[in-house]
């Protein structure tokens, strides 16, 4: 196992959020790829269990804990840094690893926010009880989030897009696994 490395099992709620791209600077530190365009989840967790990336070297095996000092933005990205990850040789080892978060670590939302991941997998119906599709996931166009539905029509899986802005979404329903939405099936 690498230096800064212990081995682990993933937690059950681990969610990928992002993956190591390369070292940055000389004494240790990492730049980051979040896959999300907020990465509280990197900067609030202090333990990111890591995956060796799908392709190219593998520098380590199976599942690792990296406790994490710092991870903050830089410029255009965002760098961390490691306990026990001294030097640009060790932040190189890590290149691609898959980092992995714990769901239970990610900071507390506010009313009617959500995480991208808590919608994936949702019925969203509209106002008259009609079945819109399941939310297969979610698309950033700038201005707005989207919604990516998959629903079933002559026996093939379609797509609609319905913006997830309050002009259109009437509830979130998370333990119920629902979105309510002013939305015809006809749009």
């Amino acid at each position: 196992m690498l230096p800064g490395l212990e081995p682990a099992e993933l937690p059950a709620d681990a969610i990928e959020v992002g993956r190591i791209l390369d070292g940055w600077g000389i004494k240790g530190w990492f730049k980051v790829l979040p896959y999300s365009a907020d990465p509280e989840a990197l900067f609030s967790s202090r333990h990111w269990f890591l995956l060796p990336s799908e392709k190219g070297t593998k520098t380590f095996s199976g599942v690792a804990k990296l406790k994490i000092v710092e991870a903050k933005v830089h410029s255009d990205s965002v760098v961390a840094c490691a306990r026990d990850v001294a030097d640009r040789n060790g932040a190189d080892a890590l290149r691609g690893a898959r980092i992995f978060i714990s769901r239970s670590s990610f900071p507390t939302v506010e009313k009617d926010e959500y995480y991208w991941v808590d919608l994936i997998g949702l019925a969203v119906v509209n106002r008259e009880g009609i079945a819109l599709g399941t939310v297969r996931e979610l698309l950033s166009t700038g201005p707005q989030t989207v919604l990516v539905l998959d629903y079933q029509a002559d026996g093939k899986t379609l797509e609609r897009m319905i913006p997830f802005v309050s002009v259109y979404i009437d509830s979130v329903d998370l333990p119920g696994r629902r979105i309510l939405v002013d939305w015809q099936a006809d749009f």
